[in-house]
């Protein structure tokens, strides 16, 4: 499964070991702002007890988002207007097709029988790579391009809103204190981010107390 240490991917991930998966928990450093979410990665595969490996990638032209630029200002939009802006200067081209193919192989290599994502359509910020035609999509490719007979995309929270997300973490008693939503990084979240506004409002809607 693709682990980014966020709340999503996080949930995403104790969804698996609730339901018996053996999981292969993979992260990638691709030059984003700050490696703040990496450590949450790992504390979260090895607090759930499950294999964790890192990657790194070298793609200079990711910075063209601002969530890989530190010279770009990310953007601080009212809780209202985001995802209603088109696509945002966080964007990160083709980042889940290069993290869904890397999935791909490690499935491919060990024989998995599905490569999981926390990819949510709705409460973000209007990525095209956050849809279920997308991943509909890369069904085709991993049935098509890989040995593995019947791989699978799974995708558990893509119609779940964050709200959802954040009930189901407490169900299956994901440690919310160990997850990073934060695009700026730093020691403690800014509050300020649409990422930070977006877990507010799930936190919030769910009744629940963020412990970040």
């Amino acid at each position: 499964m693709l682990l980014s240490g966020g709340l999503d991917s996080a949930t995403c991930l104790y969804w698996a070991v609730a339901r018996g998966y053996e999981v292969h928990a993979l992260t990638a450093y691709y030059g984003q702002r700050h490696a703040r979410e990496l450590r949450s990665a790992k504390a979260l595969a090895r607090g759930a007890g499950v294999r964790y490996l890192e990657l790194r990638l070298d793609l200079p032209w990711l910075k063209t988002s601002s969530l890989v630029d530190k010279q770009q200002s990310l953007p601080e939009l009212p809780l209202s207007r985001i995802g209603k802006e088109g696509v945002p200067s966080t964007y990160v081209p083709g980042r889940n097709t290069v993290f869904a193919a890397l999935g791909m192989s490690l499935a491919d290599a060990v024989g998995a029988e599905a490569v999981i994502l926390g990819a949510n359509a709705l409460d973000c910020s209007a990525y095209p790579d956050c849809r279920p035609g997308f991943y509909a999509a890369l069904q085709k490719v991993a049935r098509q391009g890989t040995r593995c007979k019947g791989l699978r995309i799974l995708t558990p929270l893509m119609r779940m809103d964050k709200a959802a997300i954040v009930r189901e973490a407490v169900r299956l008693k994901v440690p919310l204190h160990l997850t990073w939503s934060c695009y700026r990084g730093g020691r403690r979240p800014c509050g300020r981010c649409d990422s930070c506004k977006l877990r507010a409002k799930g936190f919030s809607r769910a009744g629940v107390r963020d412990p970040a």
